[in-house]
């Protein structure tokens, strides 16, 4: 990709998902996609992803160049009143060509940041066990595992153990302070 760097370029930006972005996360949701990461299958060709209650507001891009090169969606993960204050990262990706230049860590960022402005105390994910890269990342964005499902799916002919790992928005005190 054009400018990646060692760390996200000055002239990348991470905004708000709009409707017109659909064609370039479907293209980048298929680039991207791998038993490493997914426990759905490969999406179809030409696959929306702005659909099943998932909708542009859910998800930030960065953006580089004009080019989208990487999204996270961060959303409730329930309905429920009681857990409001919590928010899941439920999808990130990174073009491979700005893999390892901090475009994913700033995606992560920005979301927790997001939650953390819309009044969410915890940001919560769930990763494969097997996929070491990303759990890396969420570890150094603060993350921690919080429990782990062994054996939860079998993906790509194996079975892989579902970790679960949260952070706090908020400071032990309850100030909007990066905990």
């Amino acid at each position: 990709m054009p400018g990646t760097t060692g760390k996200p370029d000055a002239a990348a930006i991470i905004r708000r998902a709009e409707p017109r972005d659909e064609r370039s996360l479907a293209e980048l949701r298929a680039l991207t996609w791998s038993w490493r990461s997914e426990v759905t299958p490969p999406p179809a060709p030409g696959a929306l992803v702005f659909v099943d209650g998932r909708w542009p507001e859910q998800y930030l891009v960065a953006e580089l160049d004009g080019h989208v090169i990487g999204f996270i969606r961060q959303v409730p993960p329930t309905s429920l009143p009681s857990n409001r204050h919590v928010r899941q990262i439920q999808g990130l990706a990174v073009h491979p060509a700005a893999q390892g230049s901090g475009f994913g860590r700033a995606l992560v960022e920005a979301a927790c940041a997001a939650a953390r402005e819309e009044g969410a105390r915890r940001m919560t994910l769930r990763v494969l066990g097997h996929n070491t890269p990303a759990r890396r990342l969420y570890e150094r964005c603060g993350f921690v595992v919080e429990g782990v499902c062994p054996e939860e799916f079998f993906v790509g002919g194996r079975y892989a153990d579902d970790v679960l790992m949260g952070r706090r928005l908020v400071g032990p005190d309850g100030s909007l302070g990066a905990a």
